[in-house]
């Protein structure tokens, strides 16, 4: 191989390396403004929520699940949704789980519906996954990452992520990085009490 060749196959491999090393962090080039655009800042009140006049409506989710099935989030309207970005070899992602099982069953007869997007993953290891963690709601299976792209300019384009969709179908809040029980719950009860 020619030295030039060489040195582009050599800063090619850097870079990938590079670029599997910031996946899962919840810090990468998205975030840093390197490439691609820079993350907007959310300004949530000490509920964690944006104000109702902030609020605007959340991309279409729609598509087929891990387990094959089919789910289009605007189907959910006048319920209160929580979007948790995942995937299976994530480390917080597995961290997170217990407390996104938590809240989900706590949440359930409040009128509040969660819904996973398992993105970059292989469908047999996402199956799996939510059996080993009892998830008692439907993942949309996003392998290429494309329902993620349409959140590029506030979700880390590597999970985890959570997004809460209020009751209207716009967008109230969003927790980037792995989310505890104490961080969610609360924000999910006060939009589960909003009006209509």
């Amino acid at each position: 191989m020619p030295r030039p060749a060489r040195l582009l196959a050599a800063a090619l491999s850097a870079a990938t390396a590079t670029a599997l090393l910031a996946g899962c962090t919840g810090t990468n080039a998205v975030t840093d403004g390197s490439s691609g655009p820079q993350l907007k800042q959310l300004q949530t009140g000490s509920t964690g929520l944006l104000p109702i006049a902030d609020r605007h409506p959340a991309p279409t989710l729609r598509g087929e699940t891990i387990d094959r099935g089919r789910l289009d989030v605007a189907a959910l309207k006048g319920k209160v949704v929580v979007v948790n970005f995942w995937a299976s070899w994530c480390p917080p992602c597995r961290a997170e789980s217990p407390y996104l099982v938590k809240v989900a069953t706590d949440m359930k007869a409040s009128g509040v519906e969660f819904v996973g997007v398992n993105i970059k993953d292989d469908r047999t290891a996402a199956v799996r996954f939510d059996q080993v963690h009892d998830v008692p709601y439907p993942s949309l299976f996003d392998q290429p990452g494309v329902l993620l792209t349409r959140f590029r300019t506030l979700v880390p384009q590597v999970p985890p992520s959570t997004l809460l969709i209020d009751r209207q179908g716009r967008l109230a809040g969003l927790f980037r990085g792995g989310v505890t029980e104490a961080q969610l719950s609360g924000p999910v009860q006060v939009l589960a009490k909003e009006k209509t």
